[in-house]
C-alpha cells in the first residue's frame, strides 16, 4: 500500500490524465492498494484469472526495450529515460522493419523503390550513441 501511495504522489499532476489502472490478480495487491488509486478516481481493472498471456503485447514491448536499449545504457534520471525512449520510438516506428507489415516500419506508407547498390554510397546513422544503426543510400 505504501508503494501505491508513493507512486500516486510521485505522479503528481500527471495523475489527472490517467483513467485506469490495469493490474494482475497477484496476492500482493489487496483492497488497500486499490483504494489508493480509487481515491484518485482511477478505475482499477484486474486481468482475467489464470490468463498469463493476457498482457503478452505489453510484455513483448517491455522485453524488447529492455534487451535492445535499457540493458546497454545507464539511465541517469527520468528526463534521460524519456529522451532515450523517444529516440527508440522514432527508430522503431520510422525505420525498423516489422515482419507483420511485410518488412515496412509502421510509419512507412509504401515499399521503397529498388536502388542499384553499386551506384550509390551507403550511409550509416548512429542512434543512441551507436547502440542502434540506421542505413540509407546517399542521394
Amino acid at each position: 500500500m505504501q508503494q501505491a501511495r508513493n507512486l500516486a504522489a510521485g505522479l503528481g499532476i500527471r495523475m489527472e490524465f490517467l483513467r485506469f489502472l490495469l493490474r494482475d490478480r497477484d496476492g500482493r495487491y489487496g483492497e488497500a492498494f486499490d483504494a489508493v488509486f480509487e481515491a484518485e478516481e482511477l478505475d482499477v481493472i484486474k486481468s482475467a484469472p489464470r490468463a498469463p498471456g493476457m498482457n503478452a503485447h505489453c510484455e513483448r514491448v517491455i522485453g524488447s526495450l529492455r534487451r535492445e536499449v535499457l540493458d546497454h545504457i545507464l539511465v541517469m534520471g527520468e528526463a534521460h529515460a524519456r529522451q532515450v525512449l523517444a529516440v527508440h520510438q522514432r527508430h522503431h516506428n520510422g525505420h525498423r522493419p516489422h515482419q507483420a507489415r511485410n518488412q515496412l516500419p509502421p510509419d512507412a506508407r509504401k515499399q521503397p523503390t529498388a536502388i542499384d547498390s553499386g551506384a550509390h554510397k551507403l550511409l550509416r546513422t548512429r542512434i543512441l550513441g551507436g547502440l542502434i544503426s540506421e542505413y540509407r543510400y546517399a542521394a
